[in-house]
């Protein structure tokens, strides 16, 4: 570990959304972090949408902020439950999800997101966050595959009529 964590230990963060992927990618983080004893910085993006011609009305008390609050403190009640870990940082961040991420890998040990999250079709079909981070995080990248990549996957070489 290189030290990032602040206290001589190291820093692995990860992304969410929200997300069923997202989850998994923090569960799987936290088990990273314990038995690294790595300190675990979970982050949660939101931005205003742009939308180009005819903008949808929204209700003047939108707090997109709050709704992410809202949405990260779903997420580590679901992973953690009551009891967080000591070495557990969150924030909400206002900005683009895969430019705050790479941001925030400068100094860490890790980076983890899911495969994809709750974009657009695009997002869906690319994992245009993950594939940014790939691309260009300052450390080693970790992408969570969704639960449904677990059931009657093989590994390689393995498959139907190959040999070992």
């Amino acid at each position: 570990m290189n030290g990032s964590g602040g206290d001589g230990q190291g820093r692995i963060v990860v992304g969410i959304d929200g997300s069923a992927s997202s989850v998994r990618a923090l569960r799987w983080a936290a088990r990273q972090a314990e038995v690294t004893g790595a300190t675990l910085e979970v982050i949660i993006t939101w931005q205003y949408p742009v939308f180009y011609g005819w903008v949808p009305a929204y209700p003047d008390d939108l707090d997109l902020d709050q709704l992410a609050q809202q949405a990260l403190t779903k997420a580590l009640d679901e992973v953690f439950g009551p009891d967080r870990p000591d070495r557990l940082r969150s924030r909400a961040a206002e900005g683009n999800a895969a430019q705050v991420l790479v941001e925030a890998s400068a100094g860490a040990d890790l980076l983890v997101v899911g495969s994809r999250g709750y974009g657009g079709l695009a997002d869906a079909m690319l994992g245009s966050v993950s594939t940014y981070c790939v691309h260009h995080a300052y450390c080693p990248v970790t992408v969570i595959r969704p639960a449904e990549h677990d059931t009657g996957s093989t590994a390689p070489g393995t498959e139907s009529g190959a040999t070992a």
